[in-house]
C-alpha cells in the first residue's frame, strides 16, 4: 500500500514524533510525506530512512496558492493508495486536495484544547471549518486519545468516523537502562541518593511551568528533600520569565533549566518521578516514554494522562499547585521505600508494554487505511 502523508510541520512536536514512529516501524508499505511548512527535526530522519519528503513552505498558520498547487502536484506524482493527514491544517487542505485527486483521506487529530483565548483564532476558524466538512471528506479520522474525540464531536465532527488510536512507542529504546541512569546523573552531578523530579516539555503556555514551579515552591518551604531538571526547547537559563519564576519561588539551587536534550531515554532514566503540570495534552507521549523506562509519574488530569498513568502514579487537577505540590510529596514518600517503588516501577513498565507498544498502533493504523482505501470502492 502506498501511503501519503500530509503534516503542518516535521518540527520537535508529539505528532510529528509519532508519524516518525509509524513509518520506521511500517516496513510493509510505501510511505511519502508532505510537509507543509518546512523540513523541522523530522524531514531529514525521514529522508535519512528512505521515504521521499517534499517540503511545500507555506507560512505557518496560513495556505497559500502556491502550497495547494505544489500539494497537488505530490498527490498526483505520488499516487497514494491513501492519504494520512496530521492536524487541522493539513487535514483541511490535504483533505479537500486529496477527495478532488479521487484518493481517500484519513484525518489525523493531535489536539484536545479548542477555546478561544487558548487557541488561536487561525486554529479555532480551521478546525471549524473541518468539522463541517467531516461527513464529506474523509473516510475515517484517527484521533490520539479519546478527550480528542468528545471535543471534537462537540465541535460537530462526525463522531461516527472516528477512531482512537492510542500513540505507539519503541519499547526497544524507551526501557530500562541502569547505566544510562549512572551516565545522566553523573553528567548533571546528581548523587544516588537525592530524588530527582524532572519534566521533559517544551516551554509553552499550555505546558504551565509556573504551575510546576509554585509546586517546587511549596515542598521547598516545607523542607522536602528533592532536586529537579527542567527540559526542553526554550527551557534553558536564557529564559528570562522562567529564571523569574525560579527566584520568586527560592528554587535556584533547587531546579536546573537545561534546554533540549536529545538522548530523551537517558534522562527518563535518570529521572525518579516524571512530572506534567500541563493545562491541556491529548496524548502526551512523555508520560509513556518515561513510564516505559520504568519512572512513575505525577500528571495533571489532562486529555488520556489518567488512562496512560493508570493506578501507577499519581493524578490531579489541572492548575492546582497545591493538588501538584502534595501529589509530588506523596510520590517521594513512595520512593523512600525502596521495595514498594521497585514494584511499582515494573508496573509501569508493565503498562506500556501491555497498551502502548508501537507494533501495535502501527496495525491499527493499517487497518483503518485499508478501510480507507475499500472506501473508495464504496458507492
Amino acid at each position: 500500500m502506498r501511503v501519503l502523508h500530509v503534516i503542518t510541520s516535521l518540527s520537535d512536536g508529539g505528532a510529528e514524533a509519532v508519524l516518525y514512529r509509524l513509518i520506521s516501524h511500517d516496513p510493509q508499505d510505501e510511505h511519502h510525506v508532505v510537509s507543509l511548512t518546512g523540513l523541522g527535526k523530522y524531514g531529514p530522519l525521514l529522508a535519512d530512512a528512505g521515504v521521499t519528503v517534499t517540503v511545500l513552505d507555506m507560512p505557518r498558520g496560513r495556505l497559500t496558492w502556491a502550497g495547494v498547487r505544489g500539494l497537488w502536484h505530490a498527490v498526483r506524482q505520488a499516487r497514494p493508495d491513501v492519504i494520512q493527514t496530521w492536524m487541522y491544517h493539513a487535514d483541511l487542505l490535504g483533505g479537500v486536495v486529496g477527495r478532488l485527486a479521487g484518493v481517500p483521506v484519513v484525518w489525523g487529530i493531535h489536539h484536545t484544547t479548542l477555546e478561544p483565548g487558548r487557541s488561536s483564532r487561525a486554529t479555532m476558524w480551521v478546525a471549524r471549518a473541518c468539522a463541517g466538512l467531516s461527513r464529506r471528506v474523509p473516510a475515517r479520522i484517527v484521533a490520539c486519545a479519546e478527550a480528542a474525540v468528545r471535543v471534537h464531536a462537540v465541535l460537530g465532527y462526525d463522531a461516527a468516523r472516528m477512531v482512537v488510536i492510542p500513540n505507539g512507542y519503541d519499547l526497544t529504546r524507551f526501557r530500562p537502562d541502569a547505566q544510562a541512569r549512572l551516565r545522566q546523573r553523573a553528567a548533571w552531578g546528581m548523587p544516588e541518593g537525592v530524588p530527582l523530579i524532572g519534566m521533559v516539555a517544551r516551554f509553552d503556555p499550555q505546558k504551565d511551568h509556573a504551575n510546576l514551579l509554585a509546586a517546587l515552591g511549596a515542598l521547598r518551604q516545607r523542607g522536602v528533600a528533592f532536586r529537579a531538571v527542567l527540559i526542553g526547547t526554550g527551557v534553558d537559563e536564557g529564559n528570562a520569565q522562567l529564571g523569574a519564576g525560579l527566584a520568586a519561588q527560592g528554587l535556584d539551587d533547587w531546579v536546573r533549566l537545561l534546554g533540549p536534550m536529545t538522548d530523551i531515554p537517558a534522562v527518563m532514566n535518570a529521572l525518579d518521578v516524571h512530572v506534567l503540570s500541563s493545562s491541556a495534552e491529548a496524548f502526551p507521549n512523555v508520560l509513556a516514554e518515561a513510564m516505559a523506562c520504568a519512572t512513575p509519574c505525577v500528571t495533571t488530569d489532562v486529555g488520556d494522562a489518567a488512562q496512560i498513568v493508570g493506578q501507577t502514579g499519581w493524578v490531579v487537577p489541572p492548575r492546582d499547585p497545591a493538588a501538584l505540590a502534595a501529589a509530588i510529596e506523596a510520590a517521594l514518600a513512595a520512593w523512600a521505600d525502596r521495595a514498594a517503588w521497585a514494584r511499582r516501577q515494573a508496573d509501569c513498565r508493565a503498562r506500556i508494554e501491555q497498551q502502548f507498544a508501537v507494533s501495535a498502533m502501527v496495525q491499527r493504523y493499517r487497518t483503518v487505511w485499508l478501510e480507507a482505501r475499500d472506501w473508495r470502492k464504496m458507492p
